[in-house]
């Protein structure tokens, strides 16, 4: 599965798990979003490169044995008022990841309130009532940190990434700006600008906007079917009033997670919870489970876009993060398309040369999953390309897959485990998407009920969720001259 950030969204499966549109909060579009599944695959290729290559160089220095490294698991505690707190010591890492995870969304959003959720994480960076605009350069920046944010459909984290000696005044800070926000009138008003060119830029990124559109053809009026930018009118309309109820509302103990990941000392780490985020009231809100999405209804969509190149998708509905197949599903899209040994490249590229590029990816949400294939094709091709992947998906439901896909596909799924963990970031990212969304110990299991998956297990996920009939299709296709 995929951490897709603002379109991530990624990320995200869960080796596509996790979110398909993130807003990209303090940086750039262009700088903080993307798909992080498409750049780790860049990583681990060259360093899966590199790392084969090593032991037949010429070139190795002995070096004295090292002690393996220790890494403690992480421990979980519950404050009185329900801030939930994740502390991981975390010894080889030099620096500390701190992060502030909100269970709050683009699906908590009523219909009028569309955007409100990242609209709202930009504007925690403008000031709190003891810090000025342009904390973040002098506090974060300025000691050789950074920090960005980034909201989904079910949750908006805030992460930082300092010295280890900074930790306890960033668990400050975010305590601060996570109720104490000013939410200026004339920042507000600024920020528009900024949110309204974001969404400009996602719709001229033509891969990002296909899987953007094709949430919405696969959920349609379910809240996965929207915009998480919100659109631009809503945005224009935008009062004070209507952001600080929606701050109010959803940003208060019970919906906070703090995750603390690096060299700390977990008694002060701790302790600094407590008499920041700890002396919060709580507020009594308990936010709604989110509804299953409804059954697909098969939709085929043609959308005029100017280029030289068409873009297709075809999307599915998926399991849920905590269902029993995820495991299963997330081997499933490994094999049919996100490498270039899989079945959908190796046809529709490799062989038949009816795309430039094909691939597959799920995304598994709080309530709901999609399993997409998205390609970039000549126009001519697009009706070959879509009844060969429907070929490629037939024969995976009758047949199933082969021993060596499957090695293939736990391999890779470790792999990226092992990226992703490597570190203090990206473990406090896993914890904290586990603890918001899903449950701390299913993460810290996963790796090993995917290594149980069965072949068999991966063609039943295939007949139960990529039904030949019932999909949505969404394609952009070049204008007729």
């Amino acid at each position: 599965m995929s951490y897709l950030f603002t379109n991530l969204q990624l990320i995200p499966g869960r080796y596509a798990r996790a979110d398909p549109e993130t807003g990209c909060g303090i940086l750039p579009v262009s700088l903080a979003c993307g798909s992080l599944t498409h750049r780790m695959r860049l990583l681990r290729g060259l360093l899966l490169t590199l790392l084969i290559g090593l032991p037949a160089s010429g070139c190795a220095i002995a070096r004295s044995p090292q002690p393996p490294v220790v890494i403690q698991a992480p421990v979980r505690h519950v404050l009185p008022n329900g801030v939930r707190v994740i502390i991981q010591e975390f010894g080889s890492s030099e620096v500390v990841a701190v992060q502030l995870w909100v269970r709050a969304g683009g699906r908590d959003e009523a219909a009028l309130e569309l955007g409100l959720a990242h609209y709202l994480e930009h504007m925690l960076f403008k000031g709190t009532t003891t810090r000025s605009r342009g904390f973040v350069d002098r506090d974060v920046e300025g000691v050789g940190g950074r920090m960005n944010a980034g909201t989904s459909f079910d949750y908006t984290f805030y992460h930082a990434v300092l010295p280890a000696p900074r930790a306890i005044a960033t668990i400050e800070m975010l305590a601060d700006i996570s109720v104490n926000s000013i939410l200026d009138e004339t920042e507000l008003e600024l920020e528009k600008k900024v949110v309204l060119e974001e969404m400009r830029l996602s719709e001229d990124s033509p891969q990002r906007h296909l899987v953007r559109q094709l949430y919405g053809v696969v959920f349609g009026s379910h809240p996965y079917g929207r915009p998480v930018l919100g659109t631009a009118d809503l945005i224009q309309k935008l009062t004070r009033d209507t952001l600080l109820a929606f701050y109010r509302r959803h940003y208060v103990p019970e919906s906070f997670a703090l995750v603390v990941v690096g060299p700390v000392n977990p008694t002060e780490t701790l302790r600094a919870a407590e008499r920041t985020l700890g002396r919060l009231p709580r507020s009594g809100f308990h936010r709604l489970p989110g509804s299953a999405p409804a059954s697909l209804t098969p939709k085929i969509v043609d959308d005029p876009r100017p280029g030289a190149l068409s873009y297709l998708g075809m999307g599915w509905l998926g399991p849920r993060l905590d269902h029993a197949d995820t495991p299963a599903v997330d081997l499933l899209v490994s094999i049919l398309g996100q490498s270039r040994s899989s079945r959908l490249p190796q046809s529709l590229r490799e062989r038949l040369a009816l795309v430039n590029s094909v691939s597959s990816d799920y995304a598994a949400l709080e309530a709901g999953g999609v399993i997409m294939v998205t390609a970039q094709l000549e126009a001519a091709n697009l009706a070959r390309a879509e009844a060969e992947i429907l070929r490629v998906v037939q024969r995976l439901r009758e047949q199933g897959v082969t021993d060596a896909e499957l090695r293939r596909a736990i391999t890779r799924a470790e792999a990226e485990h092992a990226f992703r963990s490597e570190t203090a970031e990206g473990r406090a990212r896993l914890l904290g998407h586990a603890e918001t969304v899903w449950r701390l110990a299913e993460e810290l299991a996963y790796i090993d009920r995917v290594r149980s998956v069965t072949s068999e297990q991966v063609r039943l996920a295939a007949r139960r969720y990529l039904d030949p009939e019932r999909y949505g299709r969404l394609a952009f296709v070049p204008p007729a001259r």
